[in-house]
């Protein structure tokens, strides 16, 4: 059931995904407002009458786009949390992580924060999407920052947050090279321990 943290999500089928992957592509690539339902369907290969029996709305196919990224975000992320040895390593293994999802799929920076520039009504259902995921990656530094013993862990959790968020901008803008590298230096100059165990490439 749909709440106003929790947009409605619907069952997708196999050609249901294969038409979101079109749409998230597009999307990524040229924006939500800039991309129709035609041209959705144009590129996934089906017809409109066939998106909107399976989504209803572009609105709900942007609200799956996004909490797709977002899916597919964490559990990219899980393994390289998991494999870090210490406290210390889990938190900058979320700088790591997201400067090889970044490589891999985000040449345009996070999806979230450019959805954000479109979508700033908080009626509109994807906004919770956005907004909770950022959420989500609050709650995840404050509590990888706990086990480390922070004078204020609440306050150290929303500075890694704010490296972390703006480094992503910085690299969907080319502000400089090496964005989220330098994000998880000045993090990792932040932190109580200065053991560094997480994997480098």
């Amino acid at each position: 059931m749909a709440t106003a943290n929790t947009p409605r999500r619907v069952p997708l089928t196999p050609g249901a995904r294969r038409a979101l992957a079109a749409a998230g592509r597009l999307f990524y690539e040229h924006g939500i407002h800039a991309v129709g339902v035609d041209l959705i369907a144009a590129e996934a290969g089906v017809t409109k009458k066939t998106l909107y029996d399976r989504f209803g709305s572009k609105e709900q196919i942007v609200v799956e786009y996004l909490a797709d990224r977002d899916e597919r975000w964490r559990a990219f992320l899980a393994p390289r949390l998991e494999s870090a040895s210490t406290a210390e390593g889990r938190v900058l293994a979320v700088f790591d992580a997201s400067r090889d999802w970044m490589e891999a799929h985000g040449s345009r920076g996070c999806s979230m924060v450019n959805a954000h520039a479109e979508i700033d009504d908080p009626a509109h259902p994807a906004y919770a999407v956005i907004t909770g995921q950022k959420a989500w990656m609050l709650t995840l530094f404050t509590d990888l920052v706990h086990p480390l013993g922070p004078a204020a862990p609440d306050s150290l959790a929303r500075t890694l947050m704010l490296l972390h968020e703006g480094a992503l901008v910085a690299h969907g803008l080319r502000v400089f090279p090496g964005a989220l590298d330098h994000a998880r230096e000045q993090a990792r100059a932040l932190l109580p321990g200065t053991a560094d165990p997480s994997p480098r490439r």
